[in-house]
């Protein structure tokens, strides 16, 4: 699936996102700036990993820089970020960025990685009863996938107690106000869907942030899971 620059509602986003300068350490939570890093994903030496949802690519090329994967694969929809992407990173050969709906993407490519991972990506964005199996059918039978997410609203309102999306407003590029759904459900809620795909859950994880200079505490959920045989 790929969606036009007209309405491609990460315009605004993926410009601060260029605009705030390349990540050189990766961080899972929502500030990007505490907690654990790359060690959650394990030994990725000479692996295949994927990115779903990769924005602009920091946490990407962080991963190519740190580390020393066989090839980092970025995968995200939007036009505009997909080209960031391009312009900041074309530089390492180890990373590829891929345009295309992360889905459809790895219905297509069976046993292809060995890990998988989002960070306030697609996970956060897409179906998970379609983007879970899909990922399961991307990964190497003792493949492993690792996501972060929010473990309540920016509000502070709890997560959903139900596998349903919440409508948020987004900036469009015309200036208008749009939406888009974000799945934020609580740890119970993930869990059950992660199993239902055929993942078996290693450790579920919570960074708390307490927020600065006006900016809302954060609760980052993370999880670890393996593809279960």
């Amino acid at each position: 699936m790929k969606t036009s620059a007209a309405r491609d509602t990460w315009v605004s986003y993926g410009q601060n996102s260029v605009d705030s300068g390349p990540t050189r350490t990766f961080f899972w939570d929502w500030y990007q700036r505490a907690g654990h890093g790359a060690e959650l994903l394990g030994d990725i030496t000479n692996r295949a990993v994927v990115e779903v949802g990769a924005g602009a690519g920091k946490q990407a090329a962080a991963l190519v820089r740190e580390l020393d994967p066989a090839q980092v694969t970025a995968v995200d929809s939007s036009p505009a970020q997909h080209a960031r992407a391009r312009e900041l990173h074309d530089d390492l050969t180890e990373l590829e960025m891929v345009h295309a709906d992360a889905a459809a993407y790895l219905q297509q490519r069976p046993g292809a990685f060995y890990v998988c991972y989002s960070v306030f990506g697609a996970i956060d964005f897409a179906d998970p009863h379609i983007l879970l199996p899909a990922i399961g059918n991307a990964l190497a039978p003792d493949g492993r996938l690792v996501f972060s997410t929010l473990g309540h609203f920016h509000s502070g309102h709890p997560a959903e107690t139900d596998a349903r999306p919440t409508k948020i407003p987004v900036r469009q590029p015309d200036g208008t106000t749009g939406t888009l759904n974000r799945w934020v459900l609580g740890i119970p809620v993930w869990t059950k869907l992660l199993e239902e795909a055929g993942f078996e859950i290693v450790a579920t994880l919570t960074v708390d942030d307490p927020g600065t200079d006006g900016r809302p505490a954060i609760a980052t959920n993370i999880f670890r899971a393996h593809r279960s045989n």
